[in-house]
């Protein structure tokens, strides 16, 4: 029995220096040896998998391959050495890759920090050496966006025949997002392009007694994923427009002039002291030069 486990520990330390030999001898193909080398970018969101397709010339048999991560950090991910596929190896992806029979590496579940550079290092039967080089972007889903709705009216109790309306989409601060808009209901979905405003998070409209059941939605995606919102704006239109409520436009009318009034009252007062303690000043200082002179130091 002990003979035998004597035997086994002999094979796996004799295999392991092996699979280092083996990896010092990839590395070395790569420095010395002329390959071709492909570059590509993979987009996948945080949570899913991703495959990373190991692709090579047609007649290209792999003996040996290895994968590796190049940044942000660089680390062994995966190798292929004599008909054994291996990834038990020290880095951010243990236990979360595979390594397919094609040699393609699977990813997952990803990660935000997931992102950057990898790379496949392959040898075939004849020593030819063969890199294929990979970028990897891991976005974050896409959220559902709100929607918020202003309106610009005259604020009377008469009956509302149109209606302007500003529409304000919002979603949280993530990367590569981009705003669009739809109107529902329509033959034609799309806006005018000089109603957006603020890359088209707002989008501004103009409604009649017509466009009651009209609604908008804001769409928001970024490379990988898309969510929207919709909303009917001439509700809030009726809303806004009740006896007693005041519209958007009056608050606007209201609050800009009476702040703009007390930055100047502000302004002018820190003026007036200025002119006030710059008088005292020299004041002070013409008294005190009359009474120096008045009694000289004998």
């Amino acid at each position: 029995m002990c003979w035998i486990l004597v035997v086994e520990g002999v094979r796996l330390l004799l295999r392991r220096r092996m699979a280092t030999c083996f990896l010092w001898n990839l590395l070395l193909w790569e420095a010395l040896i002329p390959m071709a080398v492909i570059g590509a970018q993979v987009l996948s969101k945080v949570g899913d998998s991703v495959l990373l397709v190991a692709e090579h010339p047609p007649g290209f048999q792999v003996r040996e391959a290895i994968w590796r991560s190049l940044w942000p950090s660089e680390e062994l991910l995966a190798t292929f050495f004599r008909g054994s596929l291996e990834t038990l190896y020290h880095s951010r992806f243990l236990g979360r890759a595979q390594l397919h029979s094609n040699l393609s590496l699977e990813l997952g579940p990803l990660q935000s920090r997931d992102s950057g550079n990898f790379s496949v290092l392959m040898v075939d039967t004849g020593g030819r050496a063969w890199t294929q080089t990979l970028q990897l972007k891991v976005y974050d889903a896409v959220p559902r966006p709100t929607v918020q709705v202003f309106i610009a009216v005259a604020g009377d109790a008469e009956p509302l025949k149109t209606c302007q309306a500003f529409l304000s989409c919002w979603a949280p601060n993530i990367s590569d997002i981009t705003y669009s808009w739809r109107r529902e209901g329509t033959v034609d979905f799309g806006v005018e392009p000089q109603s957006l405003f603020t890359d088209g998070q707002v989008l501004s409209v103009s409604l009649g007694l017509g466009d009651k059941d009209v609604a908008y939605s804001c769409i928001v995606s970024n490379p990988v994923s898309w969510d929207l919102a919709t909303v009917t704006p001439w509700e809030s239109c009726h809303h806004e427009a009740a006896p007693g409520d005041a519209s958007y436009k009056d608050m606007l009318l209201v609050v800009v002039p009476i702040s703009l009034l007390l930055f100047l009252v502000g302004l002018f007062f820190a003026w007036h002291c200025g002119l006030c303690s710059g008088k005292k000043k020299r004041d002070a200082c013409t008294d005190r030069v009359a009474a120096e002179t008045e009694n000289p130091l004998v």
